[in-house]
């Protein structure tokens, strides 16, 4: 029932690696064109556009440093044009920058961190929403995160209050788009093993497996499907303003 998603044109943010890179290999591999979006990661991202291309696919490559205002705006219209068009939007793009104890945060972390997560997000939805009325419909799939629902771990306050920000956003806009045949979710990540967490300690990293019932990590491929599903008009064209959390048990909501 994916076969929907063949021609489907498709920006991910955020896609060098991780999540994003799983999600856009998938998309391609649907016989989706995908709009890959990187901002430091250059090297990766090529070659994730190679690998794609080697498969098959049609992918193009575009950098945009996301933190900065209207880079956003500018990175879906410039994708949009590439493209032809937009069908889905996957709004991956994020960071906590690092851990900081709550009684330390600064405005520039702070700064950081919601013009990433949130106002990035808001700015691409609000390109995109044109793009996709004119295309008859589309899907608006946001990143949010576990620490989104349980508040995060130490050091992670505003991240995971940024994340919080995205779920209640995605809700908002499911119901302001409904009418444009637009549907908007998210997917919420629990611990997956990526550059993510490349800093974070073996025995931090250990302590949060023995929480998961599952018994392990999540890898970047275990949330594809996920993308792939909420993209899809056939498999989830009656879905809206859901976030689908993907974390091995770790969480139940």
């Amino acid at each position: 029932m994916l076969e929907d998603l063949a021609g489907k044109r498709i920006l991910v943010t955020g896609a060098s690696t991780g999540i994003g890179a799983a999600a856009a290999k998938a998309f391609a591999a649907a016989g989706a064109t995908v709009a890959l979006h990187y901002n430091h990661s250059a090297e990766a991202a090529e070659a994730l556009a190679k690998e794609i291309r080697a498969a098959g696919g049609t992918c193009h490559l575009f950098k945009a440093d996301l933190t900065k205002k209207g880079e956003g705006k500018r990175l879906v219209e410039e994708a949009a044009k590439a493209l032809g068009g937009l069908d889905v939007l996957v709004n991956n793009a994020g960071s906590l920058f690092k851990r900081t104890p709550f009684e330390e945060l600064g405005d520039d972390l702070i700064d950081k961190v919601f013009d990433l997560n949130v106002r990035s997000v808001i700015e691409a939805c609000q390109a995109a929403e044109p793009h996709m009325e004119k295309a008859g419909g589309g899907s608006i799939i946001n990143v949010g995160s576990i620490a989104g629902v349980s508040g995060g771990g130490p050091g992670a306050s505003v991240y995971g209050a940024s994340k919080a920000f995205i779920h209640n956003l995605t809700k908002h806009l499911a119901g302001l788009f409904a009418a444009k045949n637009i549907r908007v979710n998210a997917v919420a990540p629990g611990v997956i093993d990526t550059p993510f967490h490349a800093a974070t300690p073996a025995d931090r990293k250990e302590a949060m497996r023995k929480t998961i019932p599952m018994g392990r990590l999540g890898v970047a491929e275990d949330c594809a499907g996920t993308f792939l599903y909420l993209a899809s008009d056939k498999m989830s064209g009656y879905v809206t303003g859901q976030t689908l959390h993907v974390n091995g048990g770790q969480l139940m909501a």
